[in-house]
């Protein structure tokens, strides 16, 4: 016995630095050295490239982290994973390029500046592109492309998480926030729920999570419908007669597909509507735009692409660089298609979508968890009324009545603040909040992750 003992000393060291040198040669592989067209003043560490999720159909799930400036102590900030919906649009797309994240892209598509509001200054980031084959991410068996739907989705990014921080031991127990938008509302509550169920029992889970924020987004299918109808009829948009047609065709409790009778009232819609962008209502439209609204799939016919194709345009551009894609570590010899912002297969072939993430909130609201929800109030795709009417749903407790908050002593929107759950709408802004209104969206993510209530001067 005193052998065995005298022999497992010696080795468990070993194993020990074998461990350690494994995951540093992990991140030193996932090393962002430097991006093209990069600023000179940068002071975070970025890292990116795959975890692989499925050996078996092949299944890796790309990333992309920015930390925190080192001036701002990083490793005792949070880390905040955002999902971006679509279903089938990128996270580095949109949350990380035009939204969040550190850096903007050029319109000449070759270079970077930096945002001056990203929230890499509050929290570490991790931009995720979920599920398979939506952006970088990708799959080695085909028929995953059109077999996709929320359920896989959230078990895939479960075990992307797991495995990620087997990678990054630094951040295991640190605070965990999951945030996204649109149909990210689906995706967000769906894998914070996996998260919460998974830890039970585990008195200092590795995964460590504390909240998640969603904003505009996809929770309640009967209420999202009576909501955009009605922010549509009350904004001018559409007739009295087409929202008459739209409320009694598609009022009834939304199935998979909606009836013939409620598409061809939203074709109507469509038409009356004109050539506006619908995720920013009081925006102009990018030029050479025929049309903004694109029928996609299943029960949000309505919903397109993301908030401005100019910028797309710019992100498409930039990330089909080979230059850039190879300091991204992007494997893109195993993409099928150039990459895109969204996905043209993924998106169309959804396979299951629950019709309410209410259920969800009410198990994550009592177990304790923060739930914060913002909107827009300029976006006619997932807008303001219809979270609204969602929350309302909940029959919550009212801590806080509603409540006009400030930036530099003008109005940045209202909240309201529930048992349970926090409210905050952001004035002026569409779909993606912190495209439009950045400063207002640093604020709102402060206060988050604060937990204090929006400033009230």
């Amino acid at each position: 016995m005193d052998r065995f003992l005298l022999v497992l000393a010696f080795i468990s060291p070993l194993l020990l630095c074998s461990c350690f040198a494994s995951y540093l040669e992990d991140q030193k592989r996932d090393r962002i050295r430097e991006l093209p067209g990069q600023p000179r003043n940068v002071s975070f560490s970025q890292y990116s490239g795959y975890v692989t999720v499925n050996e078996q159909r092949g299944r890796a799930l790309f990333y992309w982290l920015t930390e925190s400036p080192v001036n701002r102590v990083p490793k005792a900030r949070p880390l905040v994973l955002w999902l971006n919906g679509g279903p089938g649009c990128s996270s580095v797309a949109y949350g990380a390029a035009e939204e969040i994240g550190p850096f903007r892209i050029r319109p000449d598509g070759k270079s970077l500046y930096l945002n001056p509001y990203a929230w890499n200054k509050l929290a570490n980031l991790l931009f995720l592109e979920s599920p398979a084959g939506v952006g970088f991410s990708y799959t080695n068996t085909t028929s995953d492309l059109y077999t996709t739907g929320d359920e896989r989705t959230a078990e895939d990014a479960y075990t992307f998480l797991v495995k990620w921080f087997e990678r990054f031991p630094q951040y295991k127990h640190r605070d965990l926030y999951i945030v996204g938008e649109s149909y990210a509302g689906h995706f967000v509550p769906q894998l914070s729920k996996l998260v919460y169920e998974r830890n039970k029992g585990i008195s200092n889970p590795v995964l460590n999570l504390k909240g998640f924020m969603v904003g505009n987004a996809v929770t309640d299918d009967y209420h999202d419908f009576v909501g955009t109808f009605e922010y549509w009829w009350s904004h001018g948009l559409i007739s009295d007669s087409t929202y008459r047609k739209l409320r009694i065709a598609c009022y009834s409790v939304p199935s998979q597909h909606p009836s013939l009778q409620c598409m061809e009232a939203l074709r109507t819609a469509e038409l009356e509507q004109g050539n506006i962008d619908p995720y920013s209502i009081f925006t102009r439209p990018c030029n050479n735009t025929v049309t903004l609204k694109r029928f996609l799939m299943g029960r949000y016919p309505w919903m397109s692409r993301a908030y401005d194709p100019c910028t797309e345009r710019y992100s498409n551009s930039y990330f089909n660089r080979p230059n850039v894609q190879k300091a991204l570590h992007a494997n893109v010899t195993r993409l099928p298609y150039p990459w895109k912002a969204c996905s043209d297969i993924v998106g169309s072939y959804w396979t299951d979508s629950p019709v309410s993430m209410l259920p969800i909130y009410k198990e994550l609201i009592a177990a304790g968890v923060k739930i914060w929800v913002f909107s827009g109030d300029t976006d006619a795709v997932v807008p303001v009324t219809a979270t609204r009417y969602s929350i309302n749903a909940l029959k919550l407790p009212t801590i806080t009545n509603w409540y006009p908050w400030y930036d530099q002593g003008k109005v940045g929107g209202w909240s309201q603040v529930y048992k349970g759950l926090t409210f905050v709408s952001v004035a002026g802004a569409g779909h993606e909040v912190p495209l439009h209104r950045p400063r207002q969206a640093f604020i709102l993510f402060r206060s988050f992750l604060e937990d204090k209530p929006m400033p009230v001067n």
